[in-house]
């Protein structure tokens, strides 16, 4: 008896070999397909029966985030009355192993008889499916992965890369680029480092700040009152000209300087490192850690704005 290991990479040696094996398949017809849909005026319907119609659920997914606009049909939920939900300028992809299944071989005609582009994602290039298809996509392996080569496991995986083949290719063509990205995931952590600004974090912020000239006394009082662990050092028209932090108090203080002698001026670090209000919020976090620091100035044109601080990123889940 084969040992757990050996038969989790006897496992995915099979599938990979399945997904390499797609290579072949890629030819005129698949081109056919990227094309039939970037060029189609309605939507992707994709559907299947199954193991394969979490694969077309998991493939509508992807063409929506990445702006082919899917809806996801059941074979079996389609010939019970969803199939109204396929409009007259939809593509339909129907995605099978067999391309046998009587609820696929119920629907197929359907889909003709309305006029739909009909792309057949299919592992048996013989079968009802593909015979009865617009274009065919070729998606058989030699083998599952399954030990009695039966429960769909190398199949649904060369089924799911395909589907991500064309969804590539379809945001190539389209010109899908970050930005667009970012619209459709505004929710999460990714979509935030694609979209959220500085300007978007630091304006709730306590925005400290001090003359050059102020005594030692007042920028203490101004970093504690404020509580960020810095303050801004700014000329008579707001200009930033430097910065002082909590770690400047303390080295200042070891050099037991005459402390009442001491302006905002003297101890504070000159050209510090700073960002733009406009500028994305992940690029703030990268100058962070870049530099090992927890806070930024922020400044437009040179004019001080306010502070960034690294909790700020923290508490949107950029890190």
């Amino acid at each position: 008896m084969a040992s757990i290991k050996q038969v989790a990479l006897k496992t995915i040696e099979l599938e990979a070999s399945s997904v390499a094996g797609l290579a072949a398949f890629i030819n005129d017809d698949f081109e056919q397909a990227v094309r039939a849909v970037f060029s189609g005026k309605g939507r992707v319907v994709v559907s299947g029966i199954g193991k394969s119609a979490i694969i077309a659920q998991k493939i509508v997914a992807t063409f929506n985030s990445t702006g082919t606009p899917s809806i996801f049909m059941h074979a079996a939920d389609a010939i019970h009355g969803d199939l109204g939900m396929v409009q007259q300028n939809d593509v339909v992809i129907i995605i099978s192993k067999s391309g046998e299944s009587p609820e696929i071989k119920v629907l197929v005609p359907l889909i003709r008889n309305f006029g739909n582009t009909l792309i057949a994602m299919v592992g048996n290039t013989a079968s009802y499916l593909a015979r009865n298809a617009s274009i065919v996509l070729n998606t058989s392996v030699e083998q599952e992965a399954c030990p009695n080569n039966l429960a769909p496991t190398s199949s649904t995986t060369a089924q799911l890369v395909m589907g991500d083949a064309m969804a590539i290719c379809l945001m190539e063509l389209n010109g899908f680029q970050t930005m667009d990205f970012a619209k459709f995931h505004p929710g999460g952590s990714l979509g935030k480092k694609l979209y959220l600004r500085v300007a978007d974090l630091f304006a709730d912020n306590e925005k400290p700040k001090v003359l050059v000239t102020q005594t030692l006394k007042e920028v203490i009082v101004e970093i504690t009152q404020k509580r960020l662990g810095i303050t801004a050092v700014v000329d008579g028209e707001n200009n930033l000209l430097g910065i002082i932090t909590d770690g400047d108090l303390r080295r200042m203080l070891e050099k037991n300087k005459d402390i009442e002698a001491v302006k905002a001026g003297d101890i504070m670090t000159k050209n510090p490192k700073t960002i733009g209000s406009e500028e994305l919020a992940i690029s703030a976090l990268d100058v962070l850690r870049k530099h090992g620091i927890s806070q930024l100035a922020v400044t437009d044109n040179g004019k001080y704005l306010g502070i960034i601080h690294l909790h700020d990123l923290i508490r949107e889940g950029l890190i």
